[in-house]
This record gives structure tokens, C-alpha cells and sequence, in this order.
């Protein structure tokens, strides 16, 4: 079952994705902020089917559109030893600078905070480290 919330109208596609990152102040008094806040931070979703409903948005200085939306798997590297599928691991970015790397970006993803909770639902196999890090590439939700 798909959930609703509201995009602004530019980015009101079928198959657009974005990373939910939170609530907005500047929401506080808005009617509606209970759509738009009703998604869990730092998850990927997809819009799935677009609705008819089109509302003005102060903070967006855009309309916006009600949408519905799924859940996606996010890729993340993940240590070896914490790469069971089916399992509840706690998301931590290992301590690594090395903006150089090719996986530096599934290392320290964007819009996740660290001690976060997801299941593994897939294990694509193993990640270059320069560091000499064991680490594996996994789909999380």
C-alpha cells in the first residue's frame, strides 16, 4: 500500500526519487504539515501515481502536489560481519576521509544519521577500501 504526501510541483513525477530529510520549521502553523511530515527521516522513497489535489506552499514558495509514495531500498557498505540478510543491523559510517573513493558516497550517505536501524534485504557483494576496511555493498530499509 502506498503512502501520501506532498512534493512541490516541479519535482511531481512518476519515478522521481528524493530522501525524506525532515520537518521544517518554517512549517509550524501550515494546516497540512501533517502530510508532509509523515515520513521517516533519512529513507529513500519513490513516487508511485500522482493525485489531482494541488496546494499553495509558503515554504516551497511552490505549489505543491499530493503524491503517492513508496519506501525504496537504499545501497549502503556495510562491514562483512554485519551482512545477514534478513537481519536489523545499526548504521554506522566508518571513520574514513578519503573523499577520493569510488564507494565514498555509499559509505557516508546522504541524509542518514549514524545508530539508524534497517533490516538487510540484499547483499550485492563486496566494496573496495583503500583503507583495508571489510566491507560489502547491501540494499537496507
Amino acid at each position: 500500500m502506498a503512502a501520501i504526501t506532498l512534493v512541490s510541483e516541479s519535482q511531481a513525477k512518476e519515478g522521481n526519487r528524493f530522501y525524506y530529510v525532515g520537518s521544517q520549521t518554517e512549517c509550524g502553523d501550515c494546516r497540512l504539515k501533517g502530510v508532509c511530515f509523515n515520513l521517516e527521516p533519512g529513507a529513500l522513497y519513490e513516487i508511485v501515481a500522482l493525485r489531482d489535489q494541488i496546494h499553495d506552499c509558503a515554504f516551497n514558495e511552490d505549489r505543491v502536489r499530493v503524491v503517492e509514495i513508496k519506501k525504496v531500498a537504499r545501497r549502503l557498505t556495510v562491514r562483512k560481519k554485519s551482512a545477514i540478510e534478513g537481519s536489523i543491523i545499526t548504521f554506522q559510517e566508518p571513520e574514513c576521509k578519503r573523499l577520493d573513493c569510488e564507494n565514498y558516497g555509499l559509505c557516508h550517505p546522504y541524509a542518514l544519521d549514524n545508530g539508524k536501524k534497517f533490516s538487510v534485504v540484499g547483499i550485492e557483494g563486496d566494496a573496495k577500501c583503500p583503507i583495508g576496511l571489510d566491507l560489502v555493498l547491501v540494499k537496507l530499509m
